[in-house]
């Protein structure tokens, strides 16, 4: 018999969510004889989604239902649940709208069997739905095969807050005491990953995909990751961002502690901030208030280990009392990060955020690469029937660009969701006369493009062959971002939308003929009433 026979229950754990939970249990029964068993945790649904699980259960011997007589009200104590009930070596934790890709079991078992790990780790893939457009999940982890001694070993296994990309040995589990947070508390795979690697685990990872996370962003339910509107998410973020550190300090990570510190500067600062100023006063007040409370606990090793654009975001936070500058903030938090003008100095010559923000320094922009600085471009695009023209703007940054020598731009609209290139030009940057600033105007065939969202793309060119990706920060002004019908030989007409995403980049939405348009305001309707 195959020694990885029967080896791995696999929890799945399910609210209301009859329209998904069976793809959910299938795609961890169709991992083949390495599963001994599922279990599914229903937390007490009143959708029929226990029903539907018992029903699947009669004809499927490794299927087993757990039913909740109380719902929960979070994930952590269903997937509980499945830790005490498991009767297998390892388990794995599977969300019900979730699924495994074929081989996931196999690939993390093999790993984990191998090299004799506690714990196997693979990658993971968001998939936008419908699109099903996938962005990998913390890819730099996964690039390659690896084993871990300790997690210490690669402090970079902090940034990867999942639960689910993951096999764990389930003596170990069990021995270390480790468990998610009971009740509702949202962000539970963060405090459990932290018990998981303060327990100082052998590790081992793969580069395949193991796990295949679907967001569904017209949900009438959002996800926790996506319903960020209010600030109590926020509030219950910082909470487990706070005892996760603590988990890791008490536990002797101080390595640890400090890179999920720095997690937090780089990917929750930065991901709020950028939504920032879509929010109300009274959320953008607590938001500031909260931040910068969690913020004053920082030392400085803790800031000195997050790149730039974090802690900018955060030092600027720690010396306003209010909200302040928060366009400008967004534009910083994007990625590629976007500083865009006034460019103050202080008395010194040094750079600094703003001048009368003497205290936040910006002397890192001096000694920065090219490739590495947080360069501005302006874009605006004025839908015209013929002669369509983006016109692009690049702003000096304390001396950098002009030692540089922008000499050209690449510019590239890229479809959101397929992937694909629809329009690709090299343009030449001119020096705007009496201006610190160099200036491109890039003819744009909408027509070519057609249909869909489009996103702006560029790569600054220099003098010495070095270059630098970004995106463009969208103008809003009199006749910018409105939407346009136009005349189109090819599509009879188009319907153009320039707009500003979340973190301030120049995007495009079009919508060819009067079919097209009728669909765009059909979604707008259901955007305002989803609202």
């Amino acid at each position: 018999m195959d020694r990885h026979h029967s080896q791995v229950s696999v929890v799945v754990i399910g609210y209301d969510d009859a329209t998904h939970v069976a793809g959910a249990v299938r795609s961890a029964l169709a991992q083949g004889p390495a599963v001994r068993e599922v279990i599914a945790v229903d937390d007490c649904s009143a959708d029929g989604s226990a029903e539907l699980l018992q029903r699947l259960a009669a004809a499927e011997p490794r299927l087993r239902v757990i039913r909740r007589r109380v719902n929960s009200g979070g994930c952590g104590t269903p997937r509980n649940d499945g830790i005490e009930a498991a009767t297998a070596p390892y388990v794995m934790f599977l969300d019900s709208d979730d699924v495994l890709p074929p081989g996931a079991v196999d690939s993390l078992l093999r790993a984990a069997a191998e090299q004799d790990a506690e714990v196997a780790a693979g990658l993971c893939v968001r998939r936008e739905l419908p699109s099903g457009h996938e962005t990998p999940w913390q890819p730099e982890l996964y690039a390659q095969p690896a084993v871990l001694a300790r997690p210490s070993r690669r402090t970079r296994l902090v940034h990867d807050t999942l639960c689910v990309n993951k096999l764990y040995r389930t003596d170990f589990l069990r021995r270390h005491g480790i468990r998610f947070p009971d009740g509702r508390f949202p962000y539970e795979d963060f405090v459990f990953t932290a018990r998981v690697l303060a327990a100082a685990p052998r590790m081992a990872l793969v580069p395949d995909t193991v796990y295949v996370w679907h967001v569904r962003r017209s949900a009438a339910r959002l996800s926790i990751s996506l319903d960020r509107a209010g600030i109590d998410n926020w509030r219950a973020r910082t909470e487990a961002h706070r005892l996760s550190y603590d988990i890791l300090l008490r536990a002797g990570e101080k390595r640890l502690a400090r890179a999920a510190r720095a997690r937090f500067l780089e990917h929750s600062v930065r991901m709020y901030a950028r939504e920032l100023d879509q929010r109300g006063a009274e959320y953008r007040r607590a938001w500031w208030a909260l931040t910068r409370a969690y913020l004053k606990t920082f030392d400085t090793a803790d800031f000195a280990l997050a790149p730039a654009p974090g802690r900018v975001v955060a030092r600027v936070i720690l010396a306003s009392a209010e909200p302040r500058d928060v366009p400008r903030l967004r534009e910083l938090a994007a990625r590629p990060a976007r500083l865009t003008p006034p460019y103050a100095r202080a008395a010194d010559g040094t750079p600094v955020w703003s001048a009368d923000l003497p205290e936040v320094r910006l002397d890192h922009l001096l000694e920065r690469p090219l490739h590495l600085l947080p360069v501005a471009v302006d874009a605006e695009l004025r839908p015209r029937a013929r002669d369509t023209l983006l016109r692009l703007r690049l702003h000096e940054l304390y001396g950098r660009m002009g030692q540089g020598g922008p000499e050209a731009v690449d510019v590239e609209f890229t479809h959101r969701d397929r992937g694909r290139v629809g329009l690709a030009r090299t343009v030449p940057l001119a020096a705007e006369p009496d201006s610190d600033s160099w200036l491109a105007d890039v003819p744009v065939d909408l027509g070519e493009l057609g249909s869909g969202t489009w996103d702006l793309r560029l790569r600054l060119r220099f003098r010495d062959g070095t270059s630098r990706e970004t995106t463009a920060h969208a103008l809003a002004g009199p006749g910018l971002l409105r939407r346009t019908a136009v005349p189109s030989a090819r599509h009879g007409l188009l319907l153009v939308q320039p707009y500003a995403t979340h973190a301030g980049a120049l995007a495009l939405r079009l919508a060819p003929g009067w079919r097209g348009l009728t669909d765009v305001m059909s979604r707008r309707v259901k955007r305002l009433l989803h609202q």
